[in-house]
């Protein structure tokens, strides 16, 4: 087993690495948090082949903590180093405002400054990732992240303050920085001519399209229109959002529109994918028996039994499927033909469909004719 130390474990980076860490093979994680002592950083020191260090402190009750937490935790992070006499590499996350001259960036460059002269007086191995904004599962609003506030405000129902919308972000994903740490460990540390190692892929956004994109997602429960995925970033970001809803707010209803033949409810709409909804039709049941010139649908049925027929809009030769949810067969709805389904089991059945676009009420291209 390869032990590896890691400060700041219960922090939002700590328990993303973490959790990574546990699917590695062969490896021991000896966690560091703020309810750690010094004693238990020495006995991990000691029997640690790799460290990580996450710990450091950027939203203190007053200014003269951020040189404790960050500065002086790391010196004595290095004495404590010095002191084992052990020569294992050491990885340690930084901020790029440790160019700025603020009291945490101050703080930030002097924790840099203390690895790199316990790595020089011992030639010991030593990374430093300059982190922009880092926002993903587990990060803590109102604290290190415009992103988790943001996120947590609008899935809980709570404003958001912007003081200026044109403000430009540059961001990393917390699954990004992850990776390049497992990286680091493993022998390939993305380190730049600058001594310095940064995180890949970066996405650049300002408040403006952050508020307007997270916003979306909570109107997506009510619209049921998901936001377009095809980006990775409005991906990332959407996962960072769901994160963010209270436990008793996981579920939301659907509107279920109910006649002589059962019900019917939309599911998920999208402008990029179209729109899925789903059908509970009673026995003996027909439902359809109309043509697209242009729209195109899928047909699943996943419970009961069913025949799907066709029939060419200038054709009289009928086609037929008899599907079943005992089998699951997509039927293709081609455009031009008119077609049905109909329930001949003796129990309701449910069925899935797609539309390749989003039923618009003012152009349905829906035409009746019976099959």
């Amino acid at each position: 087993m390869k032990a590896v130390l890691v400060t700041g474990a219960a922090g939002f980076i700590g328990k993303n690495l973490c959790a990574a860490l546990e699917h590695e093979k062969e490896i021991e994680i000896l966690r560091f948090d703020r309810k750690s002592t010094l004693e238990e950083l020495t006995a991990y020191i000691n029997k640690a082949e790799f460290v990580f260090h996450l710990a450091g402190i950027n939203r203190p009750k007053n200014a003269e903590e951020y040189d404790k937490g960050n500065r002086g935790l790391t010196k004595e992070l290095m004495d404590i180093m010095l002191q084992s006499g052990k020569k294992i590499p050491v990885v340690m996350t930084s901020s790029i405002q440790a160019e700025l001259d603020n009291e945490y960036g101050k703080s930030k460059k002097a924790s840099e400054e203390e690895l790199f002269k316990w790595s020089q007086n011992g030639s010991n191995p030593a990374y430093v990732y300059r982190l922009p904004n880092v926002f993903g599962k587990w990060s803590k609003p109102n604290y290190n992240s415009v992103v988790a506030t943001f996120c947590h405000n609008v899935a809980n129902g709570l404003p958001i303050q912007i003081n200026d919308r044109a403000t430009e972000l540059t961001l990393v994903y917390i699954d990004d920085v992850v990776s390049e740490l497992v990286s680091a460990m493993n022998g390939s540390a993305n380190l730049e001519d600058d001594g310095y190692c940064y995180v890949k892929r970066e996405f650049k956004t300002t408040l403006q399209y952050l508020a307007d994109t997270i916003y979306s997602f909570a109107d997506a429960r009510n619209k049921l229109v998901v936001p377009n995925f095809e980006g990775v970033f409005e991906r990332f970001l959407f996962a960072t959002f769901s994160s963010f809803y209270s436990q008793d707010n996981f579920g939301y209803e659907l509107a279920m529109r109910y006649d002589d033949r059962g019900w019917l409810a939309e599911f998920i709409k999208s402008n990029q994918f179209g729109q899925i909804f789903i059908s509970r039709t009673k026995p003996g049941i027909t439902r359809g028996n109309h043509w697209h010139n242009t729209k195109i649908e899928k047909f699943l049925v996943i419970d009961g039994d069913a025949e799907i027929s066709f029939r060419r809009i200038f054709s009289e030769e009928v086609i037929k499927y008899q599907v079943s949810g005992q089998q699951l067969n997509v039927i293709d709805i081609p455009a031009g033909y008119t077609h049905s389904i109909t329930n001949t089991g003796n129990t309701d059945l449910i069925t899935l469909f797609w539309a390749d676009e989003i039923f618009n009420s003012e152009k349905t291209d829906t035409y009746f004719l019976e099959v």
